[in-house]
């Protein structure tokens, strides 16, 4: 069958919001499902591709935040000239006066000094072109609303962008219960997918807390995409253009391209039975009770399953969690994956690396990520069967 190239889907430029040190995992995510341009940004990441893509990629996407899609760029040289540009857009083109919206803005090295006056100063210029025009006017609702505005300024130079996500894509709705130092789920898969793990060997965290890792990874190999336990609307199903068959049509093929039969082991134990229990509820209420097994456990008692596999630990950094000893917390981290987990690549994501040092053991490899505002390490163990020399041979 021929094809009629001004039929195509219309491309848009899209970006994809992460995490540091997430952008090169984000990059793929996106070119595995059809993106292309893609160029790679400071926690955020670049790329083109029609509706059906931008729907894929808020339901598919493990380390996206927000997609967001940008609209117009400027130079603004100070707040009249903010205000000119804002209100040169027609704004009934992406809001209606019954709708409510947000701003959020980002300011960087500008002449503007706080993202909040920026944002004050757009929100303005909206509302005025929209009673002028109509007599009427958007209502602001910063917790939950209709059409959410992305304002980057870099320099004076503004980009404004619609949120395609809506909250955000880290919010993936199956996590009841955490505990006090809970993972971002969006973290937590970008880890999980630093480690390059097969998805068919164990995967263990003998350190699982409320059961962020365990039910990434499970996610993962099973191939079931994140998006489909988003409980609230993405904001695209807000926008003039959404098309409501196509969405569902995505998430029918998501729906089938899972995989509940396959086999894999996937551990999780703690030594508080007060978070196997947050993790239980977390991974019962994500329907993935039947894929990972949960024990109360010490760490010294963790065993390997077979000859390899990955075992990933977050321990505490000394910030919110303050155990007696935290360095002999890591020394039994080190001791135990020597003596338990032999062939096994061992990862402990840390934002103590004067702790890390007493694990004594030498790392391959040393990932920087931050959790919040807390620079970490992802530090990968090769533990070899016997000595190097034999594994090398």
């Amino acid at each position: 069958m021929a094809y009629n190239n001004s039929a195509q889907p219309e491309s848009s430029k899209y970006i994809a919001t992460t995490l540091f040190g997430l952008e090169e995992i984000l990059a793929q995510e996106l070119f595995d499902l059809g993106a292309e341009n893609i160029y790679l940004g400071n926690r955020a990441v670049e790329f083109t591709g029609d509706k059906s893509l931008l729907y894929r990629a808020n339901i598919w996407c493990r380390t996206a935040i927000r997609i967001l899609k940008p609209f117009r760029t400027f130079t603004a040289r100070d707040e009249r000239d903010l205000y000119r540009q804002v209100s040169k857009i027609h704004w009934s083109d992406y809001l209606q006066p019954n709708q409510t919206f947000a701003i959020q803005s980002v300011v960087n090295q500008s002449s503007f000094e706080h993202s909040l006056f920026v944002s004050q100063l757009t929100k303005d210029a909206i509302v005025d072109q929209f009673r002028q025009r109509t007599g009427e006017r958007p209502s602001v609702d910063v917790e939950r609303p209709d059409i959410r505005l992305n304002l980057h300024m870099h320099e004076n130079f503004v980009t404004l962008a619609l949120d395609a996500s809506g909250t955000s894509l880290h919010r993936r709705g199956y996590r009841q219960q955490t505990n006090v130092a809970p993972l971002s789920e969006v973290l937590a898969a970008g880890i999980i997918l630093l480690t390059n793990w097969d998805t068919q060997s164990p995967l263990i965290d003998p350190m699982c807390g409320s059961g962020t890792f365990l039910t990434e990874a499970a996610l993962l190999a099973h191939n079931m995409a994140p998006g489909l336990y988003r409980r609230d609307n993405f904001g695209f199903m807000q926008w003039p253009d959404y098309d409501e068959d196509l969405l569902q049509q995505i998430i029918a093929e998501a729906e089938a391209a899972q995989l509940p039969d396959k086999e894999v082991t996937i551990i999780g134990s703690d030594i508080d039975k007060d978070y196997i229990e947050a993790a239980r509820n977390n991974i019962t209420q994500a329907g993935l009770e039947d894929f990972i097994r949960l024990r109360v456990r010490d760490l010294k008692e963790a065993q390997g399953v077979g000859d390899k596999g990955i075992i990933i630990v977050n321990p505490p950094y000394g910030e919110r969690i303050r155990p007696d000893d935290l360095n002999q917390l890591y020394k039994l981290i080190g001791d135990t994956f020597k003596t338990n987990f032999s062939g096994y690549d061992a990862f402990v994501f840390t934002g103590n690396l004067d702790a890390a040092k007493h694990i004594g053991l030498k790392t391959s490899r040393r990932i920087p990520l931050y959790n919040g505002p807390i620079e970490c390490r992802l530090l990968k163990y090769e533990l070899y069967r016997g000595t190097r020399k034999v594994k090398e041979e």
